[in-house]
């Protein structure tokens, strides 16, 4: 590991910058764990210290504690994958009694170009691959679209695990429709049946698999391991990026209400709530690209004790100057009371957050334009923040 040069941003004084930022002495430390990634998506911690990371292009590699990369593992199955589009190997996580289990989940797209859909399989962790691998959701209907998957995956304190879907980007209405999956959030058991009080089990023309709706396309998703909370972090069109705390049943909105405006320049609908819906716990407009969401629990940064820590792929209303970074969004007493840009001299796209066990802050870094596919030779990192000493 190397420690990553602080080259602070300009114009620190700016609004949304913390405090300590005017003085640059920042209360924490940035290395470089790992390199030469190709689209990151996900990292998962593993017990004694190594981590299981995906790669869009379809790879499962084991990041060693010493940093030093795995090859690909095999036996993950093929993915439906475009360079520019937003397709891929999505997130990796434990089954909670891993331990004795070696039970894993990946989410991902799966079909091709013209039929494709969101996909959960269940594998068990083997020397070097994936082992006894269980298909055990498909969303429905299958489109031809290669965007607006969601992908995130949970287990929540109840056992039960929720996988996010996205409405597809061409099929907003149907996040609507309750006889489909587009724009919903699932929840399963751990092997794929549907648990019997999942909120529209019994209902006519429902999928018994729906826990809420009314998504466009959350790419964050994190549970707090005190409360049991559940929050996730969305992305809006032009503007209207959501954090939202969830509900069992309900409707989130889109795409009767959203903030944002679509790509056209034209509003998307004339409301900004709508009856029947749960409204977001925060927004955030101009876009930030919400990607990873995380809520601290850790010793290591006490101050940011049960606030959020969520991903951002794009500037937004931040300073100028300041690319891709980390929002720390202060919760209390149920609220979001005010937010913190947080590491924005890392200058990256910011495509997943996680706090390791020892409350350190893990993110993948998701550079644009990538080699081998494009003509630039960008790569993506593994970056680790701890207290400084």
């Amino acid at each position: 590991m190397r420690k990553l040069a602080m080259i602070l941003v300009g114009a620190l004084a700016f609004l949304g910058l913390p405090a300590w930022a005017q003085d640059q002495s920042p209360p924490y430390e940035i290395e470089v764990v790992a390199e030469g990634l190709v689209y990151p998506w996900s990292l998962a911690f593993l017990p004694g210290g190594d981590a299981l990371l995906t790669e869009r292009p379809g790879q499962l590699r084991i990041l060693s504690a010493d940093g030093s990369l795995s090859e690909p593992l095999a036996g993950v199955p093929e993915v439906f994958f475009v360079p520019k589009a937003q397709s891929g190997l999505f997130d990796v996580v434990l089954h909670p009694e891993f331990a004795t289990n070696r039970l894993i989940y990946l989410a991902y797209a799966w079909g091709d170009a013209e039929a494709n859909a969101t996909r959960l399989i269940r594998a068990r962790l083997g020397e070097g691959a994936i082992e006894d691998v269980e298909v055990l959701f498909t969303s429905a209907p299958v489109r031809s679209t290669a965007a607006h998957y969601g992908g995130r995956v949970i287990f929540l304190l109840d056992g039960t695990l929720v996988l996010t879907l996205g409405d597809g980007f061409n099929y907003r209405e149907q996040a609507q429709n309750l006889s489909n999956h587009l724009g919903a959030f699932v929840r399963l058991n751990d092997d794929g049946t549907v648990p019997a009080d999942n909120p529209f089990v019994g209902q006519d023309g429902a999928q018994p698999e729906i826990w809420t709706y009314g998504h466009r396309n959350a790419q964050g998703l994190a549970a707090d391991p005190l409360t049991g909370a559940v929050y996730a972090s969305e992305h809006g069109p032009r503007g209207g990026d959501e954090i939202n705390l969830m509900q069992v049943g309900a409707n989130y909105g889109w795409p009767f209400a959203t903030d944002g405006l679509d790509y056209t320049g034209q509003r998307v609908t004339p409301f900004t709530d709508y009856p029947g819906t749960e409204g977001p716990l925060h927004i955030w407009t101009p876009s930030i690209a919400p990607s990873g969401l995380a809520v601290y629990r850790g010793q290591m940064f006490p101050e940011w004790e049960g606030d959020l820590l969520a991903g951002a792929l794009i500037a937004g209303d931040a300073p100028e100057g300041v690319t891709g970074h980390v929002r720390r969004v202060d919760l209390e007493g149920g609220a979001a009371v005010g937010e913190d840009i947080l590491f924005a001299e890392i200058g990256e796209r910011i495509r997943d957050v996680r706090v390791a066990p020892d409350g350190s802050i893990w993110i993948l870094t998701d550079a644009k334009d990538q080699a081998p596919f494009s003509s630039e030779t960008l790569y993506s990192q593994v970056l680790r923040i701890t207290r400084s000493q």
